[in-house]
């Protein structure tokens, strides 16, 4: 058998498939360097919206830090203009200028000079600013960590405090430098003691007198010690990172001087540095920072958190990215030039034979495909990234009036209307985005009057057009069926729960603010509509068992006893046992039985802990344990708000969820949870005097 000669059409095919392997292999080089670029591309944009989500997170944090820092100023000043407004003070002061500081022309002085004094130690000890007795004379000399007093028009002291500071050459001066006529701030500096010191002072006018610097008749000053009063407000509830450190600084010249105790043990006023990068701390760690100034004082408040955590999880994700997908690519585009190069001879009659078969195959599955959908009564199509339908069934053409033939390249809005097209459009970039199917129900108006509700089901479809299956079908029967059974579920929960609010009128209103709190927790925590759902009907539910409770232990004074104790808790399981033949949506027994489970194990009945415990028994049984504290009980009064989120963090990873008392505590501190669940304190008004 002869070779081939070079014109023969065997050789001509072989020349041009070796010429075509080449092109395609160059090709494919290049395209594996365009994908390298932009792998690397990816991986930095990722960094930069990490670095901006954490910039976002400590704006927030700074923000809040900053209201708290400063509420603390506005209270002290506060304070010191109440006193400085004291009739009685304006009056012995008024007094006192007008006789030129001669204090035998004052009427009955000492009597005004000891109340004023014990008006300075009450104020003092109420304050937080020392003291608790008369200070006998005010220009005796002693060392003391604050107090209030009183100065006369030139500064000179009349009456202070047990604990009130000497008032030396220094602290005069800052007196005397300061404005005549509005409350001010004196800077921190360095007391007789050693430890930082802040002063407030606010003008004395005279009786009857506008306020002005020519009224001025004399000072009111407080001095305090900068201690965990103020620091306190620097630290974040909650977990952000073991370096997150919020601090205080002023500019001193050319440098920054710390105005709170630092992290490495550093305390107030012992260091500086200089002005330089905010991204490089007081350590010389490379950090993400962020900066607040103070309004009361030249202060800037720093909050921070070394670079290196906050980004650690999305540096090594970058790092596994990029060296993964570069040798993904490199070893894809390898073997491809291997199989490419191998296979060229033989691709084109292979291809054809291959083709051909699946032409014929896929022809009788699309036509068996659009058999089985055009005898179904739901709409079912296939449209693109653009909106253009690809597939539609029987039931479509029934609905707009055009022809099956004629719909494939037609634009979705032009077939079943762009109302329609348009919230259609809306799930299927949502399916898209986050790849995975999405369902939603849509509710129409008919002509007729009536309403029509449709449920449809969108399921991304693999490819490069970006197509999604819609499903459409009427379940108009099923949700209002529904509907009407929730209604009635509705109706016997709130006469179930009046019945228990009659038999122990100290939690009257209990389980409503119970779903209150939990409600504002869910939200705090993104928790899914179906979760606060069952939150709401148990929390509703949470005291039915209280029926088989006698009322004389439900209203009891005296504290209970352990075995009575015991009869209230188990009164929750009753309150699932009771329900357990209901048909509930959602695990609203089982969130009831699971509400007093403890997060360590050592709770009951089941012993069950951490994620064992569904979240929503975690979500209530934090909103329990803080509505029950902060509401007054016949055996005791209400604990106030703070005192009982102390004592809920006293009991993380014990007995609740970190992160379900995280929220709740983002929810009293910076949404207004404070305010709206103060009232929960009064007492019922069956049972108030």
């Amino acid at each position: 058998m002869s070779a081939a000669s070079p014109d023969s059409p065997v050789a001509a095919e072989t020349a041009r498939s070796r010429i075509l392997s080449i092109v395609a292999g160059v090709l494919l080089v290049v395209i594996a360097v365009l994908a390298i670029v932009a792998i690397l591309f990816f991986a930095e944009r990722d960094r930069r919206r990490d670095l901006a989500q954490w910039t976002a997170r400590l704006n927030v944090i700074a923000d809040s830090r900053q209201a708290a820092v400063q509420g603390w100023f506005d209270q002290n000043l506060a304070e010191l203009r109440a006193l400085a407004e004291n009739q009685s003070v304006q009056l012995y002061l008024t007094e006192l200028s007008q006789a030129q500081g001669n204090r035998a022309a004052v009427t009955d002085e000492p009597a005004q000079l000891g109340y004023l004094r014990n008006l300075l130690a009450a104020t003092a000890e109420r304050v937080g600013y020392g003291g608790g007795r008369p200070n006998v004379g005010a220009n005796l000399r002693r060392t003391g960590s604050g107090g209030l007093a009183l100065l006369d028009g030139d500064g000179r002291a009349l009456a202070a405090s047990a604990d009130m500071p000497p008032i030396d050459a220094a602290l005069a001066a800052r007196v005397a430098a300061a404005p005549k006529d509005r409350p001010t701030v004196i800077d921190a500096f360095e007391g007789a003691s050693g430890q930082p010191m802040i002063g407030f002072l606010a003008p004395i006018f005279a009786v009857q007198a506008d306020p002005s610097a020519a009224s001025r008749v004399g000072y009111a000053l407080a001095l305090r010690e900068l201690n965990e009063s103020l620091y306190r407000l620097l630290r974040q509830p909650g977990a952000i990172g073991a370096s997150a450190e919020g601090v205080l600084a002023r500019r001193k010249g050319a440098e920054i001087e710390y105005l709170s105790p630092l992290a490495d043990g550093t305390q107030p006023l012992r260091r500086t540095t200089p002005i330089g990068d905010i991204r490089i701390d007081y350590r010389g760690q490379d950090v993400l920072a962020v900066m607040r100034d103070l309004v009361q004082v030249p202060w800037t408040l720093i909050y921070k958190i070394d670079r290196s955590e906050a980004l650690a999880g999305s540096d090594a994700r970058r790092r596994a990215m990029v060296v993964g997908l570069v040798m993904l690519v490199l070893a894809v585009a390898a073997g491809f030039i291997a199989v490419w190069w191998y296979a060229s001879s033989r691709r084109a009659t292979e291809a054809a034979v291959r083709y051909r078969d699946l032409a014929r195959r896929y022809g009788s599955q699309e036509t068996l495909l659009r058999s089985v959908t055009d005898s179904q009564p739901d709409l079912i199509y296939l449209v693109d990234g653009e909106g253009r339908l690809r597939f539609a069934n029987a039931a479509v053409a029934r609905r707009s009036g055009v022809a099956v033939a004629d719909m494939d390249g037609r634009m979705l809005a032009d077939v079943l209307g762009p109302d329609y097209a348009r919230r259609i459009g809306e799930v299927n970039r949502k399916a898209r985005k986050q790849a995975r199917a999405k369902t939603r129900l849509m509710r129409e108006t008919l002509e007729s009057g009536g309403e029509r509700v449709l449920q449809t089901a969108h399921i991304p479809i693999a490819g490069d057009d970006g197509a999604v299956l819609v499903v459409e079908r009427d379940v108009t029967g099923a949700v209002v069926e529904r509907e009407k059974r929730a209604r009635a579920l509705r109706a016997v929960v709130d006469a179930l729960v009046t019945l228990i609010d009659r038999r122990d009128p100290y939690c009257a209103d209990h389980a409503r603010r119970v779903g209150q709190v939990a409600a504002a927790i869910a939200g705090a925590m993104a928790v899914d509509m179906g979760e606060r759902a069952t939150i709401e009907i148990a929390a509703s539910l949470m005291n039915l068992g209280k029926v088989l409770v006698p009322t004389e232990l439900l209203t009891k004074t005296g504290k209970l006893s352990d075995a009575e104790m015991k009869q209230v808790r188990d009164s929750i399981l009753h309150s699932a046992d009771f329900v357990r033949g209901i048909e509930f949506e959602g695990p609203v027994i089982e969130t009831l039985r699971q509400l007093q489970e403890r997060i360590d194990g050592a709770g009951y009945p089941l012993g069950l802990k951490a994620e064992e415990i569904l979240l929503t028994a975690r979500i209530l049984a934090v909103a329990n344990a803080f509505v029950s504290m902060i509401s007054p009980r016949s055996w005791r009064e209400a604990i106030p708000i703070d005192q009982a989120m102390e004592a809920l963090r006293r009991e993380r990873e014990k007995a609740f969820d970190r992160r379900v008392i995280a929220a709740l505590d983002h929810c009293v501190e910076n949404a207004g949870g404070a305010d709206r669940w103060r009232a929960f304190a009064q007492a019922p008004a069956s049972v108030a005097p």
